[in-house]
């Protein structure tokens, strides 16, 4: 049954992210801790910063095939991120779970809020880095991988603004960009804690599964559905919200 559970768990996840675009690792944790099973919260997040990864590089092809990747860009952001990843991790990993658990819901509602706030299509898609860019690129890269690493989740709703501040580029270019880093970052964190022993390899296998059909799945039903992009985006901030809301109860509940 736990099989099963991880299964429809990384498709509800690959859904949503084919679905409206983003947002959906945020829900990685919570069905790992909740539906699939799993007890342990720091096995929870090295696991899902693996599913993570997995889904982001599946998606990062598809962009770099379609040419929307900027690679100076994203191997600068993706590289002072990395070393931010191992550092966030390797203090998630000090953190006890319940408070861990709390912090994440916190950053659940932040996910929630980023995603109902319409997003600047504009920038120049000729950009070509400079060392300010390169500079501002580190530097939103080492904190960006750091919250990254910490929570175990893919960070897009943070990188995304954060490569169209730094290099100004147009958002289709930071998505595609983007999706480099969330792949690296996962990695990097899902490594650091599987060396201590909290990656379920067998769950985080049957997550990714799912994710990849759920994804198809979810790409098709955008493209039916686009006029209905941004009443989408709504509902699952609400999903996100109500998810976030039940974990800060529950982690309460459980403390007292």
């Amino acid at each position: 049954m736990q099989d099963i559970l991880a299964i429809l768990s990384g498709s509800a996840v690959g859904f949503s992210l084919g679905l409206i675009g983003g947002g959906g690792s945020i829900l990685a944790v919570p069905l790992l801790l909740y539906v699939v099973g799993i007890r342990d919260v720091h096995v929870v997040i090295g696991t899902s910063a693996l599913a993570v990864a997995a889904n982001a590089f599946i998606n990062f092809f598809g962009h770099w095939r379609a040419g929307t990747v900027k690679w100076p860009c994203a191997i600068t952001f993706a590289a002072a991120g990395i070393l931010g990843a191992a550092i966030g991790s390797t203090l998630g990993k000090m953190v006890d779970g319940r408070q861990l658990i709390f912090l994440f819901a916190l950053v659940m509602i932040a996910v929630g809020a980023a995603m109902l706030r319409p997003r600047a299509a504009g920038g120049d898609p000729d950009v070509r880095i400079t060392l300010a860019i390169a500079l501002r690129l580190i530097a939103i890269g080492l904190l960006v991988g750091a919250a990254s690493g910490f929570f175990g989740i893919g960070g897009g709703f943070l990188i995304v603004p954060g490569i169209m501040a730094a290099a100004g580029m147009p958002i289709i270019n930071a998505i595609g960009s983007s999706l480099f880093s969330v792949g690296a970052f996962g990695i990097t964190t899902a490594t650091n804690y599987a060396l201590s022993g909290f990656v379920n390899w067998g769950i985080a296998a049957l997550f990714i599964a799912g994710g990849a059909g759920g994804g198809i799945a979810g790409t098709r039903a955008a493209l039916r559905l686009a006029t209905d992009r941004r009443t989408l985006t709504r509902v699952f901030s609400a999903v996100i919200f109500a998810v976030a809301i039940y974990m800060l109860v529950r982690t309460s509940f459980l403390s007292t």
